[in-house]
């Protein structure tokens, strides 16, 4: 519940929609009430009511009556909302109620929720983003009733904030209240609008839980010197990185020495002990049985979630994957031949018979130095929503409806 859902644009508007979207994705069923907004998606149920919005004509009447010691049409309106929102939320275990029981833009609905938390079995939650009581100038109405409610606590409501230095704030002036912080967070796949299959190939091979995610869009043949890309991938490897070595280019399956090489490649993935760190997209098969069949789209795709550009070519032409890489900042490892060298600047260049180790130290000491790489990595670790709804969410939802479902 908010005043307001998308297509409206705004901060908490997106962070509605993320959870109404993971708590889906996850098998939850999910409702969402607003006073604007439209029914931005079919997955779940939208209700858009306008005395739940901040803009009710009602509404501001019943609050500036108030103002002036009126309180019969506050009263009304709030027995109202207290009657739609009680109609709604039958069935429902959890009601997330994003910042309106803190802020002063819709004070019947505020107070329409405290009785709620009283009488019915709905667990309520009252999601703080904000309160203007965190402000140098607080308005002095705001510390009379009955706008005080918005600073006091509730036995029967459970309290979350957005971040630590949220909750600091907080408990400074919204005393007695216990604050749990639950995150915000960024769902890559609509962040980077990214196709379905590879939203579909991002999750199946756990792109977050990996430190390092390396690809190289080379075909299949002995003249790119696949075999040191694995050897190298095993040295990043046994320095303790979870990598993920995806490699996007096909083979002709009629030419016998291009099929020949393929399997030599096969089995030195099983020699090393790669088969969880290497995806060969050629042969790669989602789990509900398709194919893959890599895009031009996909593969942009492939870069805008990868780490690092890998090149281990012996020989080239050009060095069109570089100049790929450069568009959107990604880092690059290559091997020192003259045509990547003649357009990469600020890469890890490498000789091709330089150790394999030896060259995975260089490119973890490479990437240390890539801080933009840091912090791509920390939000793909620990910032992306199903992520959170794993680490944050979902413990909260079970200790609220003391059930514990199974995470896949």
């Amino acid at each position: 519940m908010h005043y307001s859902c998308p297509p409206l644009v705004g901060g908490v508007e997106e962070i509605l929609r993320h959870h109404a979207q993971v708590l889906t994705r996850f098998g939850h069923r999910v409702s969402i009430l607003a006073g604007m907004g439209d029914a931005f998606n079919d997955a779940f149920e939208i209700t858009i009511h306008p005395l739940i919005g901040s803009q009710n004509d009602r509404v501001k009447a019943a609050q500036e009556a108030c103002l002036r010691g009126r309180y019969g049409p506050l009263k009304a309106v709030e027995d109202e909302i207290y009657r739609l929102v009680r109609d709604w939320a039958r069935g429902l275990d959890v009601l997330i109620a994003h910042n309106v029981l803190h802020m002063p833009f819709n004070l019947p609905l505020s107070l329409a929720l405290r009785r709620l938390a009283f009488r019915e079995k709905v667990r309520l939650v009252s999601w703080a983003h904000d309160s203007p009581y965190v402000r140098e100038e607080v308005p002095d109405h705001l510390f009379s009733p009955p706008w005080v409610s918005l600073k006091l606590p509730h036995p029967e409501i459970s309290y979350v904030a957005i971040s630590d230095s949220r909750r600091a704030a907080f408990k400074k002036t919204l005393k007695g209240i216990r604050w749990r912080v639950i995150h915000n967070g960024i769902d890559p796949v609509d962040f980077f609008y990214l196709s379905r299959e590879t939203a579909n190939l991002f999750r199946e091979l756990k792109f977050t839980e990996r430190d390092l995610v390396v690809v190289q869009p080379s075909r299949i043949t002995p003249r790119k010197n696949l075999e040191l890309s694995l050897e190298i991938i095993h040295g990043i490897k046994s320095l303790g990185c979870k990598v993920l070595f995806i490699l996007t280019g096909a083979y002709d399956h009629h030419e016998g020495r291009a099929v020949a090489y393929y399997q030599r490649l096969r089995e030195k993935i099983s020699e090393l002990g790669l088969s969880d760190n290497v995806a060969i997209l050629a042969e790669y098969v989602f789990r509900d049985g398709r194919r893959l069949v890599p895009s031009q789209t996909f593969i942009r795709d492939l870069y805008l979630m990868a780490d690092l550009l890998l090149m281990t070519s012996r020989d080239e032409g050009f060095g069109l994957p570089l100049l790929e890489a450069g568009m959107i900042k990604l880092p690059i490892a290559c091997t020192r031949i003259k045509p990547f060298q003649e357009v990469g600047k600020d890469v890890c260049f490498f000789r091709v018979d330089d150790p394999p180790l030896f060259v995975a130290g260089r490119i973890m000491e490479y990437l240390s130095r890539t801080t933009t790489h840091e912090m791509y990595r920390r939000v793909m670790r620990q910032f992306t929503w199903d992520t959170l709804y794993k680490r944050e969410i979902l413990p909260f939802l079970d200790e609220l409806t003391e059930k514990s479902p199974a995470v896949s």
